[in-house]
């Protein structure tokens, strides 16, 4: 059709220009498809060959060095950072193998996206960390650098060039990140984008815990199809899409811990149950039970797993069969000079000395049905069977005065890196004050209490936290006051609140990121159980201080009164240390505004 067009004329030079056009034509066209098929094939090789799992991220600065992370999905044969102004240096890395790295039917990745897609069942999910230290650093000089993978086959993967730093010293003004309670939450890629778009890079952060939901599931750290998982997040490689108002707005997270350190907090979301291959994820994690009761139901079957009673044995099997933090600890650099195997530490960092607590316990539900298993009862069908009890909301880690955590504690306060640090803070899971739900029963251990018939059968197997004996008020908070501690910072309740002690102490709690469960003042009351021993306190701040308004822009309710909290599924906050200032400073945004700017919230001086 289009040849007979061309050459429909009885003017034979006309015939021949035209011709002559046609030919041109075709050739331009196939060049053209050459070109578009050798991108085409380019750009499908690089999708089709190795791949890093994620960026790098920064851990551990020291004076002079500080460790670079990344994870691939292949153990590879080379794996390497190479750095400097002129890129001409380069370190190994060393490679270990996620242990507990799984995904199950409800796993969000790849094509499933409803439960049971693509896994009908637990299985493992080979993943590899490498971990390499770039040392002969300078302080306050900044060099770029990037990471590289071979696979075994030779292909290579490389990330983006990204910049590192040793410590910096006293006296460098610092920007740091206070954040908790990721989770994959709605409004977490949306607050991270907006901490670049606000203060630039920043040079730490402090995270108080709770980073995903379930540790062992790889996914929700590194590529859940929903697009909020916790690395892409904090490395702005995130794609999470927010509605509101009919308009749909995709946020990208901030490129943050690729140039600046994380120094993270184990919560009780870090913290792992009974291990299985049969039991879904969810499950396992809901499913942990004190080491002291695993270690009951251990001499059962000890005599066939264990009959030499080996004691490595033995510590595996009460791991596997209690909870476990085992993820966290190989995803994450804590430092070596901390008590072996523990979760709490202390770093410094420029003027800044940052003392982090295991402060944690097992969240149960509230609600006193026959069928929960929470923190106030045990569900009434599993009341003969005490292997299927969940011992209420027990304390993963002892803090109580005594404990070797408290006495750790003690011994950091009094040593000259904290004594001498201009600015003292201390980070936890779980909050001293709070207006949310979290806060609420006291921070002890659960005491428990039988009721039986006259038969001797369980008619009700309850808890109790007797608000004397809350650990972080009677034991740890003394210690906070004398010490001149001047900030503390939590998370738990996903919301934002703020409070001050009367000797001047800070306690914030920055972590709303989309998973709220409300502010419990005046007329509104949290659940909590009526008729039994103690008392619980249904609104406010159960440990007696009234949370502070924001200094700058408070939210207000429906009737104009301003709000001394931020509760919200809909407005983000996210808080700033400047050591250069001296200050704390929370921002907000609304989702529901995406053109809106962000605003400055509150502001504090650290004294």
């Amino acid at each position: 059709m289009l040849l007979n067009v061309f050459l429909s004329s009885n003017d034979r030079p006309r015939r021949r220009n035209r011709l002559a056009l046609l030919i041109v034509l075709i050739v331009s066209i196939v060049f053209t498809l050459a070109a578009f098929v050798k991108v085409s094939s380019i750009f499908t090789s690089s999708k089709s060959g190795p791949q890093l799992l994620s960026d790098p991220f920064l851990q551990l600065p020291a004076p002079d060095a500080v460790r670079v992370v990344w994870f691939t999905e292949f153990a590879g044969s080379s794996h390497t950072v190479t750095y400097g102004l002129n890129r001409d240096r380069t370190v190994t890395a060393t490679t270990t193998q996620l242990s507990r790295s799984r995904e199950d039917r409800r796993s969000r990745v790849g094509q499933q996206t409803e439960d049971g897609q693509r896994y009908a069942q637990t299985v493992n999910r080979p993943i590899w960390r490498h971990e390499a230290i770039v040392s002969g650093l300078e302080p306050g000089r900044r060099l770029p650098y990037r990471v590289t993978s071979v696979r075994e086959d030779g292909q290579r993967a490389s990330s983006e060039e990204f910049s590192l730093a040793p410590a910096p010293v006293p006296g460098t003004p610092l920007k740091i990140l206070l954040t908790s309670d990721h989770q994959l939450m709605p409004m977490v890629a949306a607050n991270l984008q907006k901490v670049v778009e606000t203060v630039g890079r920043v040079d730490a952060v402090f995270m108080a815990g709770d980073l995903v939901n379930i540790p062992d599931r790889a996914s929700e750290w590194f590529d859940d199809n929903r697009g909020g998982a916790f690395f892409p997040c904090l490395q702005g490689r995130a794609h999470y899409s927010i509605a509101r108002n009919g308009r749909k707005t995709v946020y990208r997270g901030g490129q943050l811990i690729q140039h600046a350190p994380l120094f993270p907090v184990a919560g009780n979301h870090e913290v792992m149950g009974r291990f299985s291959m049969e039991m879904g994820l969810n499950e396992q994690f809901d499913n942990a039970v004190p080491r002291a009761i695993a270690a009951q139901f251990y001499p059962s079957p000890a005599t066939q797993l264990n009959p030499v009673s080996d004691l490595p044995l033995r510590e595996d099997w009460l791991n596997n069969n209690s909870f476990n933090t085992d993820t966290f600890n190989e995803i994450f650099s804590l430092p070596v000079d901390r008590p072996l195997g523990k979760n709490y530490y202390a770093v410094s960092f420029g003027d800044v000395r940052l003392i982090v607590l295991y402060a944690t316990n097992l969240w149960r539900p509230s609600n006193l049905t026959a069928s929960t298993r929470g923190r106030y009862r045990e569900r009434q069908k599993d009341l003969n069977d005490p292997e299927k009890w969940g011992y209420g909301q027990f304390i993963f880690e002892p803090i109580a005065q005594g404990s070797e955590q408290y006495q750790w504690f003690v011994a950091e306060l009094s040593r000259p890196e904290f004594q001498q640090a201009r600015y003292k803070v201390v980070m936890l899971h779980h909050p001293p004050h709070s207006v949310g739900a979290n806060v609420v029963p006291a921070y002890t251990d659960p005491v428990q209490i039988v009721e039986r018939a006259v038969d001797g059968s369980i008619q009700a197997v309850r808890y109790e936290y007797p608000k004397s004996d809350d650990y972080l008020l009677r034991d740890v908070m003394p210690l906070l006051e004398s010490a001149g501690v001047q900030l503390v910072f939590y998370g738990h309740s996903h919301l934002w609140n703020r409070f001050v002690s009367p000797s001047g102490i800070q306690f914030l709690e920055s972590s709303n990121v989309g998973n709220n469960y409300g502010a419990f003042l005046d007329n509104k009351q949290r659940s909590v159980p009526a008729g039994y021993r103690e008392t619980y306190v249904a609104t406010g701040d159960p440990n007696g201080l009234d949370p502070v308004v924001p200094t700058l822009a408070p939210l207000k309710d429906k009737t104009g009164k301003v709000l001394p909290y931020v509760a919200s599924n809909d407005i983000t906050v996210f808080s700033i240390l400047d050591t250069g200032k001296g200050a704390v400073t929370s921002y907000a945004f609304d989702v529901r505004q995406p053109t809106s700017s962000v605003v400055a919230l509150d502001r504090f001086e650290l004294k």
